[in-house]
């Protein structure tokens, strides 16, 4: 699976954003997708999991009813809606795939395959 993230951009604090991810080839519905972020000098984290049929979701904490990650099999992309956006989200935010079981949906390591990231920057 090859995945292709974009949309990111500059946005004021308060302002949304909508990333996409587009994965190649038939089998995008067989895996739980995701979004991470990375911070300049932090560590990569977990932003948000859908299952593979997009019933069941999963968000970090902080993002909590700021974001929304949905998905569309019929076009083998996923999303990651961004509302309320404040500076400290600003990050690169890359879509990954895995075949893994829910419960580890938080955890990187687990995941197969990487987009290559779309940056996000939030001014104050």
């Amino acid at each position: 699976v090859q995945l292709q993230a974009s949309g990111g951009g500059l946005v004021q604090a308060g302002g949304s954003l909508r990333l996409s991810c587009a994965a190649s080839g038939r089998t995008f519905s067989r895996y739980i997708m995701g979004w991470f972020r990375q911070a300049p000098g932090k560590e990569r984290e977990f932003v948000a999991a859908i299952a593979r049929s997009g019933t069941t979701t999963s968000y970090a904490d902080s993002m909590k009813g700021r974001f929304t990650i949905s998905r569309d099999n019929a076009k083998n992309t996923v999303y990651l809606q961004m509302n309320s956006l404040k500076p400290e989200d600003t990050a690169v935010y890359y879509c990954a795939a895995t075949n893994t079981v829910w419960g580890l949906v938080k955890n990187l390591n687990v995941y197969d395959y990487w987009g290559q990231g779309t940056q996000v920057t939030v001014s104050s």
